[in-house]
């Protein structure tokens, strides 16, 4: 475990460029300076960035562990989210303010819980893929996104109807300019006026935050909030150890924070599957004939491959509080730790064969949740881990019950910035022929949804 300690400073070795020229290094080519870092320096080493005195880039599993099983008295959030997320996000607590939260949000994203969602999943998969082309090329990030959006909308906020449409309208293009604006200097996101960037986050936000309101209100109203499964219901009921409830200002920030963690990530995941199984195609029928079988193993082993070869965010991020000991290295207060996801999971000491895309690695046993950590770990591990999880095995059982997957030669999709997630450069170009036709989901919701 990181501990405290006064001896002398000693970091890792590392590039000794101007910083502004190691920025441009990253600006440029993060993916390649990060692989680069590695095959020069091993799994530890510093980067010097404008704006940062010391990042300390790890990607050991066991120097991993060590930062994510530490406590918040040495270690704290890292991430600029929360400044975009707003005070009541799980990014902008630390020590206790954290943990209580955390508390909070754990068991609506239960195991058990959660597979209540599944019907919710596969209706939306359904209604989305009712029209798609065959024998066409297209992008299946869209439609991810859609089915994502969707499903959180229903599960998490209990949208439905106006409020349904509102959100869903407003969302994706809040959630893609925050995400944008998340490592953008604060001068850069302050509101100067409709026109500017932070204006139109601004308004983006004060109508996010009247819809919450009113869902918020109707809940709280409605005689049976108690037999309620919708999240925003369970955190309703929820309360701290002093019996008060999260407040309404808060509940809007962390409902929008599972709502940025849970649907682009998930989304952009599902695209990347999307990807890499056109261009394996021996394992795309390995997967559909044991889908076909009744079996899921293939399909998790699938799911956790495409986490592994192609995480879609690159680095959880620490905040040094106070000088520490990690491992070998005595780190100073003021500086980062970043454990870097992408590298850790394409280097051929924590997986074999690392750069083969080989879901059947994982047909014996899970993955070590210190090589392979696309959730990050520890207290700050992604609480909607378990919902992602289930959603993506739904989504993806669904297309390939309904589809084949046409497979491709073309090159592999190069990597995309969306500002916080690395998306498919061509959203992950799909061709399906209809296994069976009349794909037909007809809910009491399809009013709200239409359109």
């Amino acid at each position: 475990m990181v501990t405290a300690t006064t001896s002398p400073v000693r970091l890792p070795p590392g590039p000794r460029s101007p910083k502004l020229v190691q920025l441009a290094v990253f600006l440029a080519a993060r993916d390649r300076a990060m692989a680069s870092l590695q095959r020069r320096y091993g799994t530890s080493a510093t980067v010097r960035l404008p704006g940062f005195e010391n990042l300390v880039v790890v990607s050991d599993p066991a120097l991993v562990k060590e930062v994510f099983v530490s406590g918040g008295d040495l270690l704290g959030e890292g991430s600029s989210l929360g400044r975009v997320l707003g005070p009541g996000s799980t990014f902008s607590l630390d020590g206790d303010a954290h943990l209580q939260r955390r508390k909070l949000l754990v068991p609506p994203f239960h195991g058990r819980r959660i597979r209540g969602y599944e019907s919710i999943v596969e209706e939306e998969v359904l209604r989305e893929c009712a029209g798609w082309p065959e024998g066409i090329e297209f992008a299946a990030l869209p439609s991810m996104m859609r089915i994502t959006l969707n499903t959180i909308l229903r599960t998490v906020f209990g949208a439905e109807g106006e409020d349904f449409d509102e959100l869903r309208r407003l969302l994706p293009d809040a959630v893609l300019l925050g995400a944008r604006m998340t490592n953008l200097p604060m001068a850069i996101r302050r509101d100067y006026g409709p026109w500017s960037l932070g204006g139109r986050l601004a308004e983006y936000r004060r109508r996010y935050d009247s819809a919450v309101q009113r869902l918020i209100r109707n809940a709280l109203a409605d005689p049976a909030l108690d037999t309620r499964t919708d999240v925003l219901a369970l955190l309703l009921r929820a309360r701290y150890e002093d019996g008060t409830r999260i407040s309404d200002e808060h509940l809007a920030d962390e409902l929008l924070t599972l709502l940025t963690a849970g649907h682009e990530t998930t989304a952009t995941t599902l695209a990347w599957a999307i990807e890499r199984l056109r261009r394996h195609p021996v394992l795309l029928d390995q997967l559909t004939d044991d889908l076909d079988a009744g079996s899921s193993e293939m399909c998790q082993a699938t799911i956790w491959e495409v986490q592994r070869t192609r995480p879609v965010i690159q680095a959880a991020v620490r905040s040094v509080k106070a000088r520490l000991q990690l491992g070998e290295w005595i780190i100073p207060a003021g500086s980062a730790i970043v454990v870097a996801i992408d590298t850790a999971h394409a280097s051929d000491g924590n997986f074999a064969w690392a750069e083969s895309f080989d879901p059947t690695r994982f047909l014996d046993e899970p993955p070590n949740t210190h090589a392979w950590i696309p959730f990050g770990g520890g207290v700050r591990r992604c609480v909607g881990a378990a919902f992602a999880n289930m959603e993506m095995n739904v989504v993806l059982r669904t297309v390939l019950r309904e589809f084949t997957l046409v497979p491709t030669s073309a090159p592999d999709e190069r990597r995309q910035s969306r500002g916080v997630a690395l998306a498919p450069g061509r959203g992950g170009l799909a061709m399906v022929q209809r296994r069976q036709s009349g794909i037909s989901v007809s809910t009491s919701s399809d009013r709200a949804r239409s359109g």
